[in-house]
């Protein structure tokens, strides 16, 4: 009876199907991350001595000192303001709205602003300040 002798070499294990793996987790994780846009325009904010940090998932509304508005880098009018944030609470988990603005604009129109972010359905609006030292 003839027996088969165990090889002294070490079994392989073949590692490119692991590789296919980890490379494509790690294009769905880079693709489905969102990251905080935010804006580049030179803005004076109010000051205010109950300032508190904001979350980094809420949708932000910029209002400049010319008081053109802006909703993800797009000029948007004051009548588009409904629309366009409907579509982007509904994909929000959060329903928050931070409207940051220049200090300079009237309170009229930021008032305007915020009535809009109201109507389309935003439970926390805030207006975003800098904390006032003192």
């Amino acid at each position: 009876m003839r027996f088969k002798q165990k090889s002294q070499g070490v079994d392989s294990i073949d590692v490119s199907p692991l590789i296919d793996m980890v490379f494509i987790l790690l294009i769905f994780f880079m693709v489905t991350t969102t990251f905080v846009k935010d804006m580049k325009l030179e803005l004076n904010r109010p000051s205010a001595a109950s300032a508190s940090l904001a979350s980094a998932k809420v949708i932000r509304v910029y209002i400049d000192n010319a008081g053109e508005i802006y909703i993800d880098n797009q000029l948007v009018k004051l009548w588009a303001i409904q629309s366009k944030l409907r579509d982007l609470l509904r994909t929000s988990s959060e329903k928050s709205v931070l409207v940051i603005t220049d200090s300079d604009i009237p309170v009229s129109n930021l008032i305007d602003v915020i009535d809009e972010c109201r109507m389309s359905g935003a439970k926390d609006i805030a207006v975003s300040t800098t904390k006032e030292m003192g």
